[in-house]
């Protein structure tokens, strides 16, 4: 499996969220098998819903491909560390492994900030590989949101 070539797509689907002005964060959702089943970007504030994170939508899209809340042996590719809600959404859906570009040391939940993955109080825990395209992953944020701050 090439973690840079789905960590490319994810980034793909963070560059949407920066058109439509969301925060940059894109997802990819693969089944066990290694079929995409799942993507999204950040819409939170185009959807006025505050779990419109890239991570719920591409979890959402697989749940409804495979008819199941739960998809165990998947992997998810995340550009930007989880936060607290995506985690325990990953976590209830079993997911195998997540991948992810930058760490989120605000609301990241898979070690940065916190460390739900490996917590060994819940039931279920999963692999964490980190900084896969860490430096195009922090780029789009970083640029997103000092564009923002240049705005004001």
């Amino acid at each position: 499996m090439n973690d840079r070539f789905y960590m490319a797509l994810a980034l793909e689907q963070a560059k949407k969220a920066a058109d439509m002005d969301e925060v940059p964060v894109g997802a990819v959702l693969l089944d066990s098998s290694g079929e995409i089943i799942g993507h999204g970007y950040n819409q939170p504030l185009s959807m006025s819903d505050p779990t419109g994170h890239a991570e719920i939508l591409a979890l959402r899209m697989g749940s409804a491909a495979t008819g199941n809340y739960r998809i165990p042996g998947s992997i998810i590719f995340t550009t930007i560390e989880p936060c607290i809600m995506c985690m325990g959404a990953i976590i209830h859906s079993r997911i195998a492994r997540l991948v992810y570009g930058a760490e989120d040391s605000k609301w990241g939940a898979a070690g940065s900030l916190y460390n739900f993955a490996s917590d060994k109080r819940l039931n279920h825990n999963l692999e964490v590989v980190a900084g896969v395209c860490r430096t195009e992953a922090r780029r789009i944020i970083r640029s997103f949101f000092r564009d923002r701050r240049s705005d004001k």
